[in-house]
Parts: C-alpha cells; structure tokens; sequence
C-alpha cells in the first residue's frame, strides 16, 4: 500500500482552517444561544423576570403603543373581576391620549415605563438609553403626577447599558415568565393557553391590547382566580 506523505504547510492550513471554524462557531453561539437572564450591570443589577415566589400573585402585564380602541373594554373587564393590572405605557403613545392614561390610573391600574420611541434598547448607547426612558417618565409625571419606578424594553430587547440606565433613574427591569405572543397570533384560545400554562407563583404574564386578547382577558383572569392566584400589579407582585 502506497503511503500517503503530509506536507508540512499542508497541514499547517488544515489546522489553521480548524482553529477558525471552531472561532466562527464560538461566535455564533454567543451571539444566539447567550441566554439574557445572564445580563449583569456593574453593580450586580438584574432584569426581574418573575415576582416574589413565597407569594401566590401573578400579573398581567399591558404593553400600549397600539390598541387603543381595546383598552376601554380591557378595563372594563379587569374592573368586573377585581384584577389590577401593570400598563407599560409607550411615550409616543402617552403623547396623544393623555385622557385614557388618566382613566388607566383612576382605575387602580399601575403605570409603568415603555420607552418613548420603541427603540431596540440593546442597540442603543447609554445616553440614549436614559433619554427613552427619563422622557416618558417626565411626561406622564407631567398628566398624572405620578412616579412610574418600573421598566420594560420594547421587545425585550436589553443590554448592560440598558440595566444601568434603569438603575440610575431609580427603574426595575421587568422581563416576563409567560409571553402570550397576541402581537402576531390573533388567536383567542391560543392567547389563553399560553397565558395560563403551567400557572406559578410570581408569574409575569406579557400582552398587548388587541381584540384577541380582550376577548381572552375575562377567562384569563378567572382561571387564576379559580386556582388561588391574586392578580397585581409589578410593584406588589416583586415586593418582598
């Protein structure tokens, strides 16, 4: 059997072409499977993805830069079953429908920070980061004299900067346990299975105002209800 001869540079390209599959690879796992919970700021500060566990209360969190037609009747049902909810409220949005952010809070309701212009958080630097998020706090301030101390990025879309810029302005980063993806599925009975699967202490339930969800909100809340759970808002359902 003829043997076969390795040339030396050969070889060498061989293992330098290795080395670089295996850097890409490294890169690409970074990039995609870094899991965001792992996101730290300096000061050891953390998005919350879930409330106080020793407690059984969950809350719905409302995502508003659309959907304005829906949130009368939303209200109107959380009013109906005794539920609270957390209204993370777009500045842009806040802009033009002052009367029903007011109506929101006279209700009970939590107000809570969206960002002004539905920026990727991750994306943008610290300064701006600060803008998006002192801008809306000004503005609501402004209409209903009130101090909104919790903050979900659009998307949820954070990153280091993101955490200290919260922080600095006296923020909580909230995240979510539970998505019920409404934005994209319009599908009533889909919005409440993922809204009430594998139903746990300290759950954040994310939604925005859309027809599906107002038509899935009611037997929502009362599937909580029905298994002990309280329906608050953020601020009662993290405290310790």
């Amino acid at each position: 059997m003829k043997k076969i001869k390795f040339n030396k540079k050969v070889i060498s390209t061989l293992i330098t072409n290795a080395l670089i599959v295996i850097a890409i690879f490294a890169v690409f796992s970074v990039c995609f499977w870094t899991d965001s919970t792992a996101v730290v700021s300096s000061t050891g500060y953390k998005a919350i993805y879930r409330g106080n566990e020793n407690n059984k209360n969950v809350s719905l969190c409302i995502n508003v830069y659309w959907g304005t037609e829906y949130i009368e009747d939303m209200l109107k049902t959380l009013k109906e079953s005794n539920a609270k909810a957390t209204f993370f409220v777009g500045g842009m949005w806040v802009s033009e429908n002052n009367d029903l952010l007011k109506k929101i809070y006279e209700n009970g309701h939590e107000i809570a920070n969206h960002g002004y212009y539905h920026k990727d958080h991750k994306q943008i630097d610290y300064a701006r980061n600060v803008q998006e998020i002192d801008y809306t706090h000004k503005l609501v301030k402004s209409i209903i004299n009130y101090d909104m101390s919790c903050f979900m990025p659009p998307s949820g879309s954070f990153g280091i900067q993101t955490l200290e810029a919260a922080e600095s302005l006296g923020y909580n980063t909230i995240m979510w346990s539970k998505d019920t993806i409404d934005w994209r599925d319009k599908d009533t009975n889909l919005i409440y299975k993922r809204a009430i699967k594998n139903m746990q202490n300290g759950d954040i339930i994310l939604m925005h105002p859309t027809e599906c969800t107002k038509n899935a909100l009611k037997d929502i809340i009362i599937a909580y209800q029905q298994n002990g759970f309280n329906l608050v808002t953020i601020s009662e359902n993290i405290s310790k």
